[in-house]
């Protein structure tokens, strides 16, 4: 198993402090160990004897045994006839190139198993199903679409649901209304946004469980997360949502899981309304403005 695997396998097991430690050097794999321990953990923000701590958890005796194994992994992916034949198929795509391109979208939902650690999603699952005072969904200016995806979805399955198009301006009044028991889902990717870290920042000192989702060089927002599920986003010419698009729908599904018989309730309670609302042809702006349970109905400000 690659130290890589080891970490996933093995972070629910770690403390805070260890956490981030993992999380630095899943960002940066496999560079990131192979500086000094000293450096490692300045990265991540902890203490020298933490990160120690972490490659100890992980089964390895000592630093430079870490790093050993670390090179061996590098020298077998650079050698690895796999690799240069998926290196190949890539450069050599012609006029198969709705095919490749298909084939690297798939490659990012699958290798969503090996980046989202499986403990971190069940915690978050856990977040979002727990009867959660309020949860509050925000995203970056092209991830602000996937956050919409999923407060509209999530909205349908748990109750007091919003989704805050400005956190830092007009929707600062969802933020300030999360404590202790609410959640805040922030999404933010490469070319990470001030507002994102400013709002994660201020989700926590409300006292909100918060959870972060980006790419796996990890965007500074996670300093201020509870739960981080990091993803693969690489694309051309642009990164791809392909992977958080799946996330987003496996934490929907996992939710609605969780929920039981709390979300067939309120999905029927949602069912009935819209069925109401056709046969009566309603405009939907109409419709929207008119629409509430008994829990208020917030997909957007």
């Amino acid at each position: 198993m690659s130290i890589r695997d080891e970490i996933f396998a093995r972070m629910g097991e770690l403390s805070p402090a260890e956490k981030k430690g993992a999380r630095t050097l899943l960002a940066g794999y496999p560079s990131a160990g192979l500086e000094s321990a000293a450096a490692l953990a300045k990265a991540a923000g902890t203490s020298t004897p933490t990160v120690l701590r972490l490659v100890s958890r992980l089964g390895i005796g000592s630093y430079p045994d870490f790093q050993r194994r670390l090179r061996d992994e590098v020298t077998h992916q650079m050698n690895s006839p796999v690799r240069r034949t998926e290196k190949a198929s890539v450069e050599k795509h012609g006029s198969e190139l709705l095919a490749v391109t298909v084939s690297r979208k798939v490659a990012l939902v699958k290798a969503l198993t090996s980046s989202v650690p499986p403990s971190e999603f069940d915690r978050a699952v856990e977040a979002l199903a727990g009867r959660p005072r309020q949860v509050t969904i925000l995203g970056g200016y092209f991830s602000r679409h996937l956050a919409v995806l999923l407060a509209g979805q999530l909205d349908q399955v748990i109750p007091n649901v919003d989704y805050v198009a400005e956190p830092l301006g007009h929707g600062i009044g969802k933020l300030l209304r999360l404590s202790d028991g609410g959640v805040a889902v922030v999404m933010d990717f490469r070319r990470y946004e001030l507002a994102s870290q400013q709002a994660a920042e201020l989700a926590k000192r409300q006292g909100a469980t918060v959870i972060v989702i980006t790419d796996q060089e990890l965007s500074p927002a996670v300093e201020h997360a509870d739960i981080v599920l990091p993803i693969p986003v690489d694309g051309v010419p642009f990164d791809s949502f392909t992977a958080v698009v799946a996330l987003v729908e496996a934490l929907v599904e996992g939710v609605l899981a969780a929920a039981g018989d709390r979300a067939i309730q309120r999905m029927n309670q949602w069912e009935g309304t819209v069925q109401i609302a056709r046969s009566r042809q309603i405009p939907m702006g109409e419709h929207d403005s008119e629409f509430r349970h008994d829990e208020p109905h917030t997909t957007g400000n």
